[in-house]
């Protein structure tokens, strides 16, 4: 395919974010939503894991209006053994967020949040950090502490950290709220001892 062989002659074979993002949102400009899911799929199929990860982008771009868009970013790109595409997942849902609006994209957050896959639920707390530069939590600071700290038990120490690190980003303008947060945990749990540790590491000096 022409354009799969454009990006493969343009991607250096050294990871290139910038030039990834890049491509997406050029695509993503200049075709349909469907052309997008359609390339998608395309491009997921490469071997190569940055021309995966401009599908990937174009999953994100196309599902506000296209439900299997949604439904193939937390099913089968969460199943993605590299982490590097795990990175694109959580960017890729925080552009679905940013497109229908953070407040409107709660309930999806919610569902991502709660679900069995530890990537899915990462892609959430990392993909929306620093969640109070973000529209809707900039206003409401106490509702992502919320969001984050019902899952300062997760099962997997990767979403625990991923958890850590963003309530932590929101201590640095919202120490008072993170810490009033903090105060009701019972850190007599190793899990949510781990998870305070790092929430608080702007807070107790």
């Amino acid at each position: 395919m022409e354009y799969i062989k454009y990006l493969e002659e343009l991607i250096p074979e050294k990871d290139s974010l910038k030039i990834v993002k890049s491509e997406a949102e050029k695509f993503y400009k200049t075709h349909s939503l469907d052309e997008c899911f359609r390339m998608g799929h395309e491009l997921y199929q490469s071997d190569n894991f940055q021309i995966q990860e401009v599908g990937v982008f174009l999953f994100g771009y196309a599902a506000h209006e296209n439900a299997d868009a949604l439904s193939f970013l937390k099913n089968i790109v969460s199943q993605n053994d590299s982490w590097k595409v795990q990175e694109i997942l959580a960017m890729a849902f925080d552009n679905h967020c940013k497109i229908i609006g953070y407040e409107t994209a709660l309930p999806v957050i919610q569902e991502w949040l709660n679900s069995d896959c530890a990537n899915v639920r990462r892609a959430v707390s990392e993909g929306l950090r620093v969640w109070t530069s973000r529209p809707y939590f900039k206003d409401n600071p106490q509702v992502a502490i919320k969001l984050l700290a019902a899952h300062k038990s997760d099962e997997s120490e990767y979403v625990r950290k991923s958890i850590g690190n963003a309530m932590r980003d929101i201590s640095k303008k919202h120490s008072t709220l993170v810490s009033a947060e903090l105060s009701t945990w019972d850190l007599s749990s190793k899990e949510i001892h781990q998870v305070y540790k790092l929430a608080s590491k702007f807070i107790e000096k």
